[in-house]
């Protein structure tokens, strides 16, 4: 694999292929084994991990990489195999979250900032030692009818811009993540609202990015879907996908290798019809693709329920998933594949 960032990059947001998001805290993959009744021990994580980057047909047709929460970077499987490892045997890419989560913004009610700048050039030259080749930051933006605030948003996007600098220092691809909560309160903006949010946060980040001096094309956009919130859902799947595909030409430059999208709340489906629906209709300068982690493996997760004779029907729904949405990489995607898979 070359260790050029340009060249990483492009491999992210290969054509068909997309990003699986198992960077989940300790305490979101608790919730997740809470709901298949499981408790969530250090050995638990790691079969649930390993069984998913063990389904060969995934991860060597469907996935590019695989972004790690710090605990499964550093774990072997069950025959010592380190799990980074099992990854690059698929040859899909080791990434890993490196932000430290989001927290309330001082004097910004309703508002956050995520935290884990301090110390982090130290922390991914070791995870650079470890095998990730990428890295992801998420910023978290609250949306209403009058959050988010400018404040914010700048706050939000100068802490993207250097944590994105630092990750190429290192060697390491940035995933910059701006997120505008879907599910956020009260969750009733209209798809208009969420454009004009989104449009401002975009320019924002990519003029602190631009200031940083953060090489675009060594870098992966990870945004959310311009979509009305979830409790006022109104707008078709051709309405999403025409008025994100115009923020973003709007204002991400064509220099930047891909865009990886977030699902951020959105059904299995949903996902995965939005995003073949912008593939299939429009032309644009990037390759389009996914970063999803509940919407690859919710089905997975309910299928395995913690047991070890339930792993082969797992990797079956995940598989599934990740070819559904390996073919919504390249605007294939259609409702009858769905039903007959």
């Amino acid at each position: 694999m070359s260790e050029r960032l340009e060249d990483i990059a492009v491999a992210m947001v290969a054509k068909g292929k997309g990003i699986l998001a198992a960077d989940e805290s300790s305490g979101t993959i608790k919730k997740r084994f809470d709901s298949i009744n499981l408790t969530s021990t250090e050995d638990a994580r790691r079969d649930y991990r390993e069984m998913l980057f063990r389904a060969d047909d995934a991860m060597k047709n469907y996935i590019s990489g695989v972004i790690l929460y710090d605990e499964t970077l550093r774990q072997s499987a069950r025959d010592g195999t380190r799990l980074a490892d099992l990854i690059k045997a698929t040859g899909s890419i080791p990434g890993i979250k490196v932000d430290a989560g989001a927290k309330s913004l001082a004097g910004f009610a309703d508002e956050t900032i995520t935290e884990g700048l301090d110390g982090l050039r130290e922390r991914l030259n070791e995870y650079y030692e470890l095998g990730a080749r990428f890295a992801k930051w998420r910023g978290v933006i609250a949306i209403s009818d009058t959050l988010p605030t400018w404040g914010a948003v700048r706050q939000n996007a100068q802490a993207l811009a250097r944590y994105a600098a630092l990750c190429q220092e290192a060697g390491i691809v940035p995933i910059v993540e701006p997120e505008i909560l879907m599910d956020g309160v009260p969750g009733d903006h209209s798809i208009e609202r969420c454009y004009e949010v989104t449009d401002l946060v975009l320019k924002t980040v990519f003029n602190e990015l631009y200031d940083a001096r953060v090489k675009l094309e060594g870098m992966i956009l990870k945004p959310n879907m311009v979509i009305d919130g979830k409790n006022a859902r109104k707008a078709s799947v051709e309405q999403v996908a025409e008025l994100t595909v115009r923020v973003l030409k709007a204002n991400v430059p064509s220099a930047v290798p891909g865009i990886a999208f977030l699902s951020g709340g959105q059904s299995d489906v949903e996902a995965t019809a939005h995003l073949s629906a912008m593939n299939a209709g429009y032309d644009m300068p990037w390759n389009l693709t996914f970063s999803y982690g509940r919407a690859l493996q919710a089905a997975a997760i309910k299928a395995w329920g913690g047991k070890d004779e339930n792993v082969p029907a797992a990797q079956a729904a995940f598989t599934h998933r990740a070819r559904m949405n390996g073919l919504a990489a390249t605007g294939a995607w259609t409702e009858a594949q769905e039903k007959n898979a």
